[in-house]
């Protein structure tokens, strides 16, 4: 079953001042966001990417890089539109402080799935489009490298954020209850009945129990059940 390790992108200028830059080109990371993105790099090497999949945008792209230039063999980079940034039309370049005085400021914080940005797209069109972006890779990575297939996919705040609220079963409306910081992993098992949400805003804890099985050990592992732990079990390993 696919191990997904979302990792959101290192801070930039836009960030550290307030600025909702959206799909502006040429946002870059600062110094800060590139010492983030090497220490996330340096916290996935245990783990067997197959992929990386990356927002198009500068900001992911180079924290893509980042994480790839951490790894003994680089693994392929896939971009996809589809885990960019929520297209955010006349707020984009904004100053938050400016937008929180916009009516519309309090339907995105109370009732998202019914926000749509002027000269832009739904938060719940977002969620659609990203949430689909890896039902696809999902697929299509386990095809090519078996179900127990791990893959990266670099992407932005509220995208991460509708990923994860999909994976709990929550409703839109409630995915501003979740945190994403720059440079953050969050990792969701997916299995045939549900997915299992393994960490959410993860800055600091030690990936390696999600470092490949050995060979000789595959041939008696059982299939990743899809069942929960009635009464929490002895905690996640980091495998099936």
């Amino acid at each position: 079953m696919p191990n997904v390790f979302l990792v959101r992108h290192g801070r930039t200028a836009a960030n550290a001042s307030g600025v909702l830059a959206g799909w502006t080109p040429g946002i870059d990371l600062d110094e800060k966001g590139r010492e983030q993105a090497v220490v996330a790099g340096t916290r996935l090497i245990p783990v067997p990417l197959a992929a990386i999949v990356t927002s198009p945008l500068e900001r992911t792209r180079e924290t893509a890089a980042a994480l790839n230039a951490a790894r003994t063999s680089e693994v392929q980079v896939h971009i996809d539109e589809r885990v960019g940034e929520c297209k955010y039309g006349d707020w984009t370049n904004q100053p938050l402080k400016t937008l929180a005085k916009d009516p519309l400021w309090k339907v995105v914080q109370a009732h998202p799935s019914a926000a749509v940005f002027p000269g832009g797209e739904g938060l719940s069109e977002m969620s659609q489009r990203a949430v689909g972006a890896i039902r696809d890779w999902n697929s299509r990575l386990c095809a090519e490298h078996g179900d127990d297939v791990s893959y990266a996919v670099v992407s932005h705040g509220d995208v991460i954020k509708a990923i994860v609220a999909d994976a709990l079963g929550m409703h839109l409306d409630s995915f501003q209850r979740i945190a994403i910081d720059p440079c953050s992993i969050t990792v969701i098992r997916y299995t045939e009945m549900r997915p299992f949400v393994l960490k959410t805003n993860d800055t600091g804890s030690d990936l390696s129990g999600f470092a490949a099985v050995p060979k000789k050990g595959r041939a008696s592992r059982k299939k990743a059940s899809s069942d929960a732990a009635i009464g929490g079990g002895a905690g996640s390993s980091g495998r099936g």
